[in-house]
């Protein structure tokens, strides 16, 4: 699989000392443009023991590999200042976990808006650690007085490979997160009584099902239930316990009662994202379907990126972003005089180069600017690639609401409609993992066809028209002439 390798150069160590928190920042993207060393905030954090539990948290999810655990994984979270919150993300090593603190309602100076990695090392874990009570501790994130004068200068250089499925990860949470409904909310106890009632085995499967008012552990589906496969995974909320003051649940539409049968005729496991409220700010994991399957071979993106005019469309979407809280889609629409279809399928495009995510508690995407390169998509989603080559080669012929594509292991068969094929990776994951290459191939040739139908018939009606007029104006020369005839 491929693997880049992103250096991250620090001015120096991040450090808390003397109720001073300073993030030491990597490059980044700024609405000032690139900078070295970003300074993006500077002022203070009203709960200091929830969001220094709340960075540890993030950062134990960037260190960690829930699915066959090794060590040796490191990787520094990211951190987006939009102007009114910082968001730190990261993902798990597997790429199954992804986390996310929002902190909200800065108390301070906002120097600038973008994104940038942050170091947090070893010294620093331990001291966030020890951090306690809720008295205010100042942040800086970005390099400023304190950190010049206590760093003399000294340079910390990360060399840290970032495999394409940390990238992809990134592009297929925000797709299928964006299909999630509110599921269940809890009052802190209950959270808390829910939470540490969940089996301590790392691999467990569970189901959180509705109780009224509350939530219960089962291990079967139920109706309106949310999966947790791997209860594990979930250990990162558990020190945040002390703190919460809700917990809200979220999970696909239609819940557990109405999940689709995996190949050996189970119930098929689905992403989950459990979302801890603090005082002032939250905290969110999402949960890919299974401890071993990682967000990246979903496949959620696919059908958005097969369109022929999404990238297009992204370098105008994407020329509107501007590192708002909130990317509202029907403004983007307004502004771009594109259609809300073609707009979703655009931040789909952008999403695969890490520029935009998505916030359940808002439903909203949001900006933010990760160091890859576009260039970089058709590489990291394989199944696309060999989609257009079948139907740039001619292998797919139409018939229909069918399709037949001919491959070296034979001729599929695809229902357009319900996105089914004969192929094996249908047959082992139903459309669960989204959809397979004949069927992307399928319909692009039969969005192909359309596009060439109708352009044939908007050049036939034009035609038509122009043959009309034509006639039109020879009718007229010929009834003017035939009246000054008459006159004379």
């Amino acid at each position: 699989m491929t693997q880049a390798v992103q250096a991250y150069s620090y001015a120096g160590p991040s450090l808390l000392a003397d109720g001073r928190l300073g993030l030491s920042t990597s490059g980044g993207t700024a609405l000032s443009g690139p900078q070295t060393h970003p300074r993006f905030f500077s002022g203070l954090l009203t709960q200091a023991a929830p969001a220094a539990a709340g960075l540890l948290a993030v950062a134990d999810v960037a260190l960690t590999r829930y699915h066959q655990p090794r060590p040796g994984w490191t990787r520094d979270p990211v951190v987006t200042c939009d102007g009114d919150r910082l968001r730190f993300e990261s993902f798990s090593a597997c790429g199954g976990v992804y986390a996310r603190l929002d902190v909200l309602a800065l108390d301070g100076d906002v120097l600038d808006r973008g994104t940038t990695n942050v170091d947090v090392n070893g010294p620093l874990r331990e001291a966030l650690a020890r951090v306690g009570g809720r008295d205010p501790l100042h942040l800086g994130v970005g390099p400023d007085e304190m950190a010049v004068t206590t760093l003399d200068g000294a340079v910390v250089e990360k060399k840290v490979p970032l495999p394409s499925r940390w990238l992809r990860g990134f592009a297929e949470v925000q797709v299928i997160a964006a299909a999630f409904d509110l599921r269940a909310e809890l009052r802190g106890p209950q959270a808390v009584r829910f939470l540490r009632s969940l089996p301590k085995r790392a691999n467990a499967t569970v189901w959180a099902v509705p109780a009224g008012r509350d939530l219960r552990v089962a291990t079967a589906p139920a109706p309106g239930g949310v999966c947790l496969s791997g209860a594990g995974r979930v250990a990162t909320l558990m020190p945040l316990l002390r703190f919460a003051k809700a917990l809200r649940v979220y999970g696909p539409a239609g819940g557990a009662g109405h999940q689709t049968s995996g190949p050996a005729g189970g119930a098929e496991h689905q992403a989950s994202a459990w979302e801890l409220e603090l005082p002032g700010m939250r905290y969110t994991l999402a949960i890919s379907p299974q401890p071993w399957r990682g967000f990246s071979g979903e496949g959620a993106v696919l059908d958005d990126l097969a369109t022929d005019e999404a990238a297009e469309d992204a370098d105008v979407v994407g020329m509107l972003l501007n590192f708002e809280p909130a990317v509202e889609l029907g403004l983007l629409a307004d502004r771009s005089g594109l259609p809300p279809s073609r707009v979703r399928a655009a931040l789909t495009q952008l999403g695969t180069s890490g520029r935009v995510g998505y916030d359940l508690h808002e439903a909203a995407h949001f900006h933010r600017e990760l160091p890859y390169d576009r260039d970089q998509v058709a590489e990291l989603n394989p199944r696309l690639t060999a989609a257009r080559a079948l139907a740039g080669s001619g292998a797919v012929r139409l018939d229909g609401d069918t399709a037949e594509v001919t491959t070296d292991g034979g001729v599929r068969l695809v229902r357009l409609a319900e996105g089914s094929c004969t192929c094996p990776w249908w047959f082992d994951h139903a459309g669960s993992r989204g959809p397979c290459k004949h069927v992307l191939a399928a319909r692009i040739a039969a969005r192909t066809r359309a596009e060439a139908e109708s352009a044939a018939r908007a050049g036939a009606e034009s035609a038509a028209r122009a043959g009309a007029e034509s006639a039109a104006r020879a009718g007229a020369e010929s009834a003017a002439r035939a009246g000054a005839e008459a006159e004379a």
